[in-house]
């Protein structure tokens, strides 16, 4: 249980800690997070002009010693060694590791977290404390609190938003813990908060302040000469903490000519003679201004220092800290920064990333001075200066939200700060970031009604169609406006830099050959959801929004290759290969590369036959920021492994996708489709929608290691325009496509919570159907051995024998009628039972997608229950389309839909979110007038867990007033304003492919 959010600390600060000292000595008692020397060096900037200013400042930490007292040499500093959060735990130095990050927070701080909250209090009593600071320390603002003395946080995150993704992960039993923590930050007077911010909603006040920063204290020559360091040498600042002693540092990591400090080397690291070991205690931000640039991860020290000594940071992307995409965007923003993927950092391919560092020249201009202004803040509010405070209406209850595809908490009614600098302005579709019209609009004027005859001036279509469809033609003159030489410098001299995706793009095509263009779209999951990993009917529709892939087709020789690229050839002494190169535009709303590149070869074994999956899966999974890569690239290997084909020529693809990830709309199935059926285009394969759509799901299933079912990948390639696709998933087999009534129509309202089809609570609940089956599967052979012992076969029906020795061989759930599983199974299935108990009584489940635990306790009895019932739910839904149109029938299909939507949240599939869309739908529903309802159902979709609802309802200006209602209270309820899915649209198959040459510019 979280705690009471009644307790508020007032706003006149002087009245509450130790006396009031007027002008004279205060007592500040300052925490200091466990994650990262960034926070200890950044509190070391605010500490010292307190301790200047005469004041007794302790510090609490479980940082060393030295990191504080070397640069605050004065008796007014204390450090009292306590450690009251975990941070991030990291399995090395670029990887967290969600579910020990979380578990170690509960053991650090809630597991005893009274006992904490008593010393902290009796402590901060002892010391007549006037303040307390926290960065960014939960538990100090709630023992603030309980001890009667204000509190103010500073920091550029909160743990409450860095948890969250974890949560997402990890699973959502540990929710309770980013409550709590947003919980304890709201006691905190107001948030002093850092440039290159992230949301912090827990907090209801905010200042801005400059960089809190250390800045260089010695010259950059006095610097080179204390360590013999001739002022032509080039020299690299390697600054990783938590290093890891198994990276090699070789000379030929460096170009000639280069040398390279490393701070934080382990000792038993063995270092090239090009590289430096720097002292333990050296100052970092005289090192930096006299090196040339910085090569590390991005955290706010590394970056904050970056800035302020105008050095080119050179990074490498951490796996799940979403404080970092912030710190990259403004890093990027003030042309400071250089992406290095993993696989060059490892392998020490370094060269053409220091080339480009000493090309950019960084911009930042801003004030360094944020140490002194936060110190004035600080001494201010704990002399009872007020300040002034925008009252946050009603009560502060916390509610799922999503920004940028990350999960947080919001109070209601609040619009989330994000910074303006984060995201440019934008398209509809996110692709050019200089695009200021609604080029929609601009083609409606300049072409009438959106019909086949759309014209796209810049390209000839060589084959294909349009097919009237307004996104694609808007893609192709996105594709228009790359920059044909992709020139990098054009973006180091412009007023505002380009986003890289855009640079790396416009260096992709050579624009004299061809380009093969698909388009997929994502899909609604109406009815059947996750019951079609057991068989059952399911009903799905197209949407509008839809996936586009770019694909060319090049002879190695003749591929523009990035620079990298080229310098891994080289170092292996290769000559021209076939090369996959990938970019995908809205990277930064996700938080991941916005490249990839690999060479074919890759996906061959020492025997050149094609790599298993299991090889593949390892080869994504190793660096998280380009996992993505898996659905794309995946689809080469599925068509070398599946159909035999070779590919021995390059391929350029560029993606940009309309669905939104994370939403439960299948974003993942239309890229796969969208990219495996511009491959097919490119290369004369002639593969069916179904037989592709199949061939998709082992990408995902294979290499990404998703277990998922058929139906998204089948409604993406398979599906109609106004249409719902009819598919039972037993051999994936399309029944027929439904009419959708022209009475009836659908919506998809998105929560706002992220969903993950991988996430835990998706696959338990897979898990425990598989384990449900094998259950019912034994008792009906125990049935049958019990009656042939008996000799009461002759008594036993017909048709029940033969349905049970069905049942004991049944591969699908579905194929079990409702009356059967009541009559039969229900008492045998346990609610709940471990995994070593199931292995040991019924061996292996027979689900090659899931892996059961020994020690973890799997719900049984609903998830097994539910694809049965929701089979037969689906086939009465579909029937009920075909009846005439009454408001009887739309009743019906809606008590459909809420009774879907209670069985997914029996199984736990449920959030609080979709729970709140469904209540507004029923609602709705309940207070219109009767025969003047315009909305009847609604349910969760997909794989659950948050993402979309599905709502039914007639179409017309009422309905859609209803919608926008929903969404007005959602939003006041949430924080978060849900995008609407509205209209459909063909699936990949129906709209096939187009190739298209572009024009010159003197035709």
């Amino acid at each position: 249980m979280t705690e009471s959010m009644a307790q508020d600390v007032p706003h006149n600060c002087g009245l509450y800690g130790g006396e009031s000292y007027g002008d004279g000595e205060l007592v500040f008692a300052y925490y200091v997070t466990g994650h990262g020397f960034g926070h200890a060096t950044r509190v070391v900037e605010v500490a010292r002009h307190l301790c200047a200013a005469g004041h007794e400042v302790y510090i609490v930490t479980g940082a060393p010693e030295f990191v504080f007292k070397r640069d605050i040499p004065s008796s007014r500093l204390h450090i009292r060694k306590v450690l009251l959060d975990s941070g991030a735990v990291q399995s090395d130095a670029l990887t967290v590791d969600c579910q020990a990050s979380l578990e170690q927070y509960y053991r650090t701080a809630v597991e005893n977290r009274e006992v904490l909250l008593a010393l902290e209090v009796d402590w901060l009593k002892s010391i007549r404390a006037n303040l307390v600071v926290s960065d960014i320390v939960p538990i100090a603002c709630r023992a603030a609190a309980r001890a009667g003395v204000p509190s103010i946080c500073v920091s550029n995150f909160s743990w409450d938003f860095i948890y969250s993704e974890y949560v997402t992960v990890a699973g959502k039993h540990h929710q309770s813990i980013v409550w709590q923590i947003a919980e304890d930050y709201s006691n905190a007077l107001f948030l002093i908060r850092l440039p290159g911010y992230s949301p912090m909603p827990a907090f209801r006040d905010v200042i801005d302040v400059p960089l809190v920063v250390r800045t260089a204290r010695r010259s950059r020559q006095q610097v080179r000469k204390d360590l013999g360091v001739d002022e032509v040498v080039k020299v690299l600042l390697l600054n990783f903490g938590g290093q890891d002693a198994r990276w090699s540092l070789k000379n030929e990591n460096l170009p000639p000519g280069w040398l390279c400090w490393v701070c934080g080397a382990p000792a038993e690291q063995e270092l090239g003679n090009k590289f430096m070991r720097m002292d333990r205690d050296s100052y970092v931000p005289d090192l930096l201004a006299a090196s040339d640039c910085m090569l590390g991860k991005i955290g706010y020290g590394t970056f904050s220092e970056a800035l302020s000594c105008k050095k080119a940071f050179i990074f490498v992307r951490r796996d799940h800290f979403n404080e970092e995409p912030f710190l990259r965007k403004m890093l990027e923003l003030n042309r400071g920064g250089v992406e290095m993927n993993r696989r060059d950092f490892l392998s020490g391919r370094w060269g053409p990333y220091l080339e480009r560092a000493l090309v950019i020249k960084p911009t930042y201009a801003g004030s360094l001075d944020g140490g002194k202004v936060a110190a004035t803040l600080l001494k201010n509010a704990a002399r009872g200066e007020a300040y002034t405070i925008k009252p946050q209406s009603g009560a502060r209850r916390l509610r799922d939200a999503i920004i940028f595809g990350f999960q947080l908490q919001a109070h209601p009614g609040r619009v989330d700060d994000i910074p303006d600098w984060y995201v440019p302005s934008r398209t509809r579709l996110d692709l050019l970031p200089e695009v200021k019209t609604n080029d929609i609009e601009v083609l409606k004027q300049q072409n009438g009604p959106l019909t086949r005859e759309i014209q796209v001036d810049d390209f000839d279509i060589l084959e294909g169609d349009l097919h009237g469809l307004a996104d694609t033609a808007l893609f192709l003159r996105t594709l228009a406006r790359l920059d044909e030489e992709g020139d990098v410098r054009a973006s180091d001299l412009a007023e505002k830099p380009q986003e890289r995706e855009r640079l790396a793009a416009g260096g992709l095509f050579r624009w004299e050959d061809d380009v093969v263009v698909a388009r997929a779209p994502g899909r609604l999951d109406v009815m059947g959801g996750i019951a079609d990993y057991s068989g059952s009917l399911v009903l799905q529709m197209p949407i509008k929004e839809a996936c586009h892939v770019a694909l060319q087709r090049s002879p190695p020789g003749k591929q523009r290759l990035w620079k990298h690229i080229m310098a891994r050839h080289a170092a292996k002494g290769l000559g021209a290969r076939p090369v996959v190169c990938i970019v995908s535009f809205g990277s930064d709303k996700v938080n991941r590369a916005p490249t990839f590149d690999m060479d074919i070869s890759d996906f061959f074994d020492s025997s050149d036959e094609p790599i298993t999956y299991e090889a593949a899966h390892k080869y994504f999974e190793h660096d998280a920021s380009q996992k993505w890569a898996a659905y794309v690239a995946g689809t080469i290997l599925v068509l070398m492994r599946e159909i035999g084909v070779r590919f021995n020529d390059s391929m350029s693809i560029l993606i940009s996708s309309a669905v939104p990830e994370g939403k439960g709309v299948s974003s993942s199935a239309a890229l796969e489709v969208a990219t495996m059926s511009a491959i097919a285009a490119a290369y004369g394969l002639n593969i069916s929608p179904r037989e592709l759509a199949v061939l998709c799901q082992k990408v995902e299933n294979h290499i990404v290691g998703t277990p998922c079912g058929v139906m998204d990948q089948m409604a993406s390639a398979c599906g109609e325009a106004n249409k719902l696709l009819a598919m039972v998933c037993q051999q994936a087999e399309v029944q027929e496509h439904v009419n959708i009534p022209s009475h009836v129509q659908f919506w998809g309202i998105d929560s706002g919570i992220r969903h993950s089809v991988g996430g835990a609570d998706y696959g338990s609940v897979r898990l425990g159907a598989f384990m449900g089956r094998r259950i019912i599967q034994a008792k009906a052979s125990n049935i049958l051995d019990r009656l042939q012992v008996s000799g009461t076969n002759g008594d036993a029906d017909d048709a029940d024998l033969h349905s049970l020795m069905q049942d004991a061989e049944e591969k699908y759930l579905c194929n079990i009628p409702p009356h059967r599983l009541e009559a039969h199974y229900t008492s045998s299935l346990p609610e709940t039972m471990r995994g070593e108990e199931f292995t040991k009584v019924y061996g292996n489940h027979n689900d090659p997608f899931t892996k059961i635990i020994p020690s973890k306790s799997y719900t049984i009895q609903v998830p097994a229950a539910h694809p049965i019932y929701e089979n037969f739910r689906v086939k009465s839904f579909a029937v009920l389309l075909t009846a005439a149109a009454t408001d009887a029938q739309l009743e019906a299909l809606g008590e459909l839909m809420f009774q879907s939507h209670h069985s997914y949240s029996k199984c736990g599939l449920d959030s609080h979110g979709t729970n709140r869309l469904v209540a507004l739908v029923r609602r709705m529903k309940q207070k219109a007038k009767p025969d003047t309802a315009t909305l009847f159902g609604a349910k969760i979709t997909g794989g659950g867990c948050g993402g979309t609802v599905c709502v039914i309802g007639r179409p017309g200006i009422e309905s859609s007033s209803n919608i926008y209602e929903i969404q007005n209270s959602y939003k006041a309820s949430t924080g978060h304003r849900p995008y609407v899915f509205e209209g459909s649209s063909m699936g990949a198959g129906k709209f096939k492919f187009l190739r298209v040459h572009r024009r010159s510019a003197s035709t």
